[in-house]
């Protein structure tokens, strides 16, 4: 089992920054899914989240930028565990332009309204259609 820290940013139109994973991540290649990874051993989750985020789009957010949303468990039956999702939450004014692709395809901006037919991996498959029903 692995803890996961996970980052939705959701712009002034509402769309959500999202992750196309390459084709040489272990879970779920050439999906899409949260911005995000594993929390290191001694790591605290919200610190992960920071770290992860900085890490995967080459931008560090200030300090209480995001908030707790909700933990989610994801079964990986191809491997035997279920991972825990932690997702955090901000509002945010930074825009494509803004965001570098240090991991996977692209990190990008997308509609709500798109993102729910995308190619969505199974933790976003998850994850997603919660946040989008919530007054978050």
């Amino acid at each position: 089992m692995a803890l996961v820290a996970a980052v939705f940013l959701v712009d002034s139109r509402g769309w959500i920054l999202m992750q196309e994973r390459g084709d040489d991540a272990v879970h779920d290649p050439e999906k899409w899914g949260l911005v995000g990874g594993d929390v290191e051993d001694g790591e605290d989750l919200e610190s992960a989240a920071y770290r992860e985020f900085a890490e995967e789009t080459g931008v560090t957010l200030p300090p209480a930028a995001l908030a707790y949303w909700r933990k989610f468990p994801i079964d990986r039956p191809a491997f035997g565990v279920v991972d825990t999702f932690q997702v955090y939450v901000a509002p945010t004014e930074l825009t494509d332009a803004d965001i570098q692709c240090h991991e996977g395809r692209q990190i990008v901006f997308v509609d709500p309204r798109a993102a729910r037919q995308l190619d969505l991996a199974d933790s976003a498959a998850h994850i997603l259609p919660a946040f989008l029903v919530s007054s978050t």
